[in-house]
């Protein structure tokens, strides 16, 4: 093993410089990304040379792409060496620790490779098996698994090992943490000596070099460090995060900014194609907003800024390299409409407002399965992030009916209202004066409201609640997922079933009016009840779909909080009736 630490990311133009083939790069630029990490730009030519990594680097600094952009690579290399397509049996491997991360990779490598044709599934606790099975059996080049599930797969055969010929540990610190430890080994031990290897880990404690030293051959070590954060560095500005399901962030955007009413305000976003289409639909609801990226010519960029300077737009739309060096005074909001990438690009964003003892707002977008990443902000940072609930419909009214005040209240101090005094007395002839004023008021009012607004009220997401996992243990909640049952009483017949309990007391039984026929399977539920609800996945226990209903056991604690998210939300497209369950004798159809 090479003793070589790479600390310092090499000075470099972009993924092309980097020996990825001129499809991934087309890619990749038609997805707005401008330039790479230090890691992507440190481990992307070692991974495609076919070499071995040992890569220490925390979450959020771009790992992901740093290893599937090569993975995408060497198997359309291997296509083209093949004469295949697409192989019958998975030809890399990675394994992650959680479910929430499976999705993560997965996505990430579908859209990198889908324009190639290179197909990837995840597969974890919780979700159909008989849909991974089918996935499977299909054919599919990327595999992306937690431990648990990769190692159920290769004990029941349905998961084949032996034409593997990449494989990747991602955040093993934190597998081996889970009690991974002989599953991991397992799952290597099956594959081809040959494979390449890539292992990346916040941390190389002696469990992990252990690991490395059997498993990789001869890696080329990686190291990452974190930029230090110095005390005070951060300004003193008012920091809110808001918990929203992606299908609502634009709504919630809108919604916030109408009540924070910021005079200029800079949303960051992660990719030039997210900056267009998010300035696109903040224009087509009023707001004034310019974009800002890589992609745009100087002379673009010029007649932005004067706007944005100038006052003509309220809002700059802009991606992290787009926004470096740019003087912008008296800025009094930043969003993050994405959770930034790692802590330091947080305290770069933020540290445009809040100068000059000027008072500053930082908000983050934060999507349900991002918490790990905020909190490890909050880690490194040393500040606590308040979570607050994106505002309802009623303090949209309230905030724009004090704005109507305000208006009106700086009229009446600057005076010069005598040429309307004619219309109030003429109108004091018939109608009481209060009902003038209120009358006056309403069409202030209904002038400076959004004509023909849907206002729609924006599910309540409420964070879960920390908890510690013992080390050594395995994550249930990770490798065998939610236990499902089938409501049919002939396979239930003479099944003893036992009552889990939380650990406040007993579990509730909640009934949701669609099931087999809406072809409703326990990952629906599972995956609505984690996204709108916010209850950790090991906390939901038997999940029975029936033809046409189905019922799900949840804490007692939680199941006002549950039945009232899923109300508000929709089940395989549908509106469906949820309550508790009324009966719990055996049911039939």
């Amino acid at each position: 093993m090479t003793e070589e630490l790479r600390d310092q990311s090499a000075d470099g133009a972009g993924f092309v410089a980097l020996g990825l083939d001129e499809r991934i790069v087309a890619t990749l630029s038609a997805l707005g990304y401008e330039e790479p990490t230090p890691i992507q730009r440190e481990a992307i030519p070692v991974l495609l040379e076919g070499r071995d990594v040992l890569g220490q680097a925390a979450t959020g600094t771009g790992k992901t792409a740093a290893f599937a952009l090569p993975l995408v690579q060497r198997i359309l290399a291997s296509r083209a060496d093949d004469g295949e397509r697409q192989r019958a049996s998975a030809s890399a491997l990675v394994l992650v620790p959680t479910r929430e991360l499976a999705m993560q990779v997965a996505e990430a490598v579908h859209k990198y490779g889908r324009q190639q044709g290179v197909s990837v599934i995840p597969i974890y606790g919780g979700q159909s098996m008989e849909q991974q099975l089918r996935a499977l059996k299909r054919g599919v080049d990327i595999v992306v698994a937690t431990p648990g599930r990769a190692h159920d797969h290769v004990r029941r055969r349905t998961l084949k090992l032996d034409d593997i010929r990449y494989v990747v540990l991602d955040e093993a610190d934190e597998m081996l943490d889970m009690g991974f430890a002989d599953d991991l080994t397992a799952l290597l031990d099956a594959t081809p000596e040959e494979r390449q290897t890539a292992l990346f880990s916040a941390t190389l404690p002696p469990r992990i070099a252990e690991l490395a030293e059997k498993y990789l051959r001869e890696p080329e070590r990686i190291r990452i460090a974190r930029e230090p954060v110095a005390a005070g560095e951060i300004p003193r500005v008012r920091q809110v995060a808001y918990v929203v399901p992606r299908a609502h962030k634009l709504a919630a955007l809108g919604r916030i900014l109408d009540v924070e009413t910021p005079t200029s305000a800079l949303v960051f976003c992660r990719t030039r194609h997210e900056v267009d289409e998010l300035t696109e639909s903040l224009n087509g609801r009023g707001y004034r907003a310019e974009a800002l990226h890589g992609g745009m010519s100087q002379e673009q960029r010029d007649r932005v800024m004067k706007k944005f300077r100038g006052g003509t737009a309220e809002l700059l739309v802009a991606t992290d390299v787009a926004a470096r060096g740019l003087d912008i005074p008296q800025l009094s909001h930043v969003v993050n409409y994405d959770v930034p990438s790692a802590p330091e690009t947080y305290v770069h964003r933020i540290g445009r407002t809040g100068r000059a003892g000027r008072e500053g707002v930082a908000i983050t977008l934060v999507e349900p399965r991002e918490h790990r990443l905020l909190r490890n902000i909050e880690h490194v940072t040393k500040q606590k992030i308040e979570v607050e609930t994106v505002p309802s419909v009623a303090d949209l009214r309230a905030r724009r009916l004090e704005l109507t005040r305000a208006s009106l209240h700086e009229l009446l101090t600057d005076g010069e209202l005598d040429q309307f005094r004619v219309a109030v007395e003429a109108l004091s002839e018939e109608f009481d004066v209060m009902d003038i004023a209120a009358a006056a008021v309403k069409l202030a009012h209904q002038a400076t409201s959004p004509a023909g607004e849907e206002e729609q009220e924006i599910p309540v997401f409420t964070a879960p609640p920390k908890r510690d996992k013992p080390a050594g243990k395995r994550d249930a909640r990770e490798t065998r997922g939610p236990r499902a049952t089938s409501a049919d009483p002939r396979e239930r017949k003479g099944a003893k079933r036992a009552t889990r309990r939380s650990a406040d007391g007993d579990t509730a039984r909640i009934f949701i009016g669609a099931g087999r026929k809406l072809k409703v399977r326990p990952a629906d539920v599972v995956g609505a009840i984690i996204g709108e609800a916010g209850l950790e996945p090991g906390s939901i226990g038997a999940i029975e779909i029936s033809d046409r209903f189905s019922i799900v056991e949840v804490p007692a604690r939680d199941a006002d909080r549950v039945i009232d998210a899923l109300s508000r939300t929709t089940i395989r497209g549908k509106s469906v009736t949820v309550r508790r369950d009324q009966s719990r004798a055996q049911r039939s159809e």
